[in-house]
C-alpha cells in the first residue's frame, strides 16, 4: 500500500516573493502616491528656496541601469534630499533606497520614510534582515544608499567608516552580484548649510570588490574612505570652502 505523502501545494518562493516579505518587516516599500508629492514638497519647494545655488559634479559616474550602491558623507540633513534629487527617479529612473537608523523610522518622520523606501537598521545591535534585504533590492537593479560614516560629522577629520556598507558589497558579491559602490561627497558654503548659501554634490568613479571575505571588506572600506574623502574635496572646492576652513 502506498504511503500517504503530503503534496505541498503552496507557491515556490521566488526571488521577488522574498523582497515582498522582508520588506513588509522592514518597511512599506515605496508608495506610488505618495513618493511623487514628496518629491514636489520636499525637493523642488525647500531645495530651491533655501540654496542660492547647487552643483553637480560627475554626474556622469551615476549608473542608470543596474544595481548600484551609493556611499555619501554626511554633513546635514539635507544631503538626503540632495541625493534624492540628483540620483533619484528623475535623473536615473530609480528611488533612492536609503539605510536609515532606527531612531530616524520613529515619530511622522518615520512615518513617511517607511514609505518613501527607507529601512531601519539597528546600530547598536545590527542583525542580518536588513542587509539581505538591501540584497535583494540590489538583485531587482535598485538603488541603495548608506551613509558608511554612521552619522553627521561636521568637522574636518579624515573620514572614517563603519564596515556595514562594505560588508553589504562583499555580500552581495558572494551571491554573484558585483555591485558598482559609488562615492559621493557633499558639501556647503558654510556649516551648517545657512539660508542662500550653496550646496554641492560629487560623485566619484565607481569602485568594485577586490577578492572575499574580511580581507574583502578592508580593502574596499580603505578605498572608500579614501574616493569619499577626494569627492568631498572636490564638492567644498566647488562651493569655495575648501577642506580646513571654517
Amino acid at each position: 500500500m502506498a504511503p500517504n505523502l503530503k503534496v505541498d501545494r503552496s507557491p515556490p518562493v521566488t526571488a521577488q516573493t522574498a523582497l515582498i516579505q522582508r520588506e513588509r518587516r522592514l518597511c512599506n516599500g515605496v508608495n506610488p502616491w505618495l513618493a511623487p508629492i514628496a518629491v514636489l514638497l520636499a525637493q523642488d519647494g525647500p531645495l530651491a528656496s533655501f540654496f542660492s545655488a547647487l552643483t553637480v559634479l560627475g554626474p556622469e559616474h551615476l549608473p542608470h541601469n543596474g544595481p548600484v550602491l551609493l556611499a555619501p558623507t554626511h554633513r546635514a540633513r539635507w544631503d538626503a534630499l540632495l541625493l534624492s534629487s540628483f540620483a533619484g527617479q528623475r535623473v536615473s529612473g530609480r528611488h533612492c533606497r536609503f539605510m536609515v537608523t532606527l531612531t530616524e523610522m520613529q515619530g511622522l518622520q518615520g512615518w513617511f520614510l517607511t514609505r518613501l523606501g527607507c529601512f531601519p537598521v539597528d546600530q547598536g545591535r545590527p542583525g542580518t534582515a536588513p542587509l539581505r534585504y538591501a540584497v535583494d533590492l540590489l538583485a531587482q537593479g535598485q538603488q541603495v544608499v548608506m551613509f558608511p560614516e554612521g552619522h553627521i560629522r561636521r568637522t574636518d577629520e579624515p573620514i572614517r567608516l563603519h564596515q556595514g556598507l562594505a560588508r553589504l558589497a562583499v555580500l552581495a558579491r558572494s551571491q554573484g552580484l558585483d555591485v558598482p559602490v559609488v562615492p559621493v561627497g557633499l558639501g556647503y558654503s558654510t556649516s551648517p548649510p545657512c539660508w542662500r548659501g550653496q550646496g554641492a554634490i560629487c560623485f566619484g568613479t565607481a569602485l568594485r570588490v577586490r577578492g572575499e571575505g574580511r580581507t574583502a571588506v578592508r580593502d574596499l572600506n580603505e578605498r572608500l574612505s579614501l574616493a569619499m574623502q577626494s569627492a568631498e574635496e572636490a564638492a567644498r572646492a566647488a562651493v569655495g570652502r575648501p577642506i580646513g576652513t571654517i
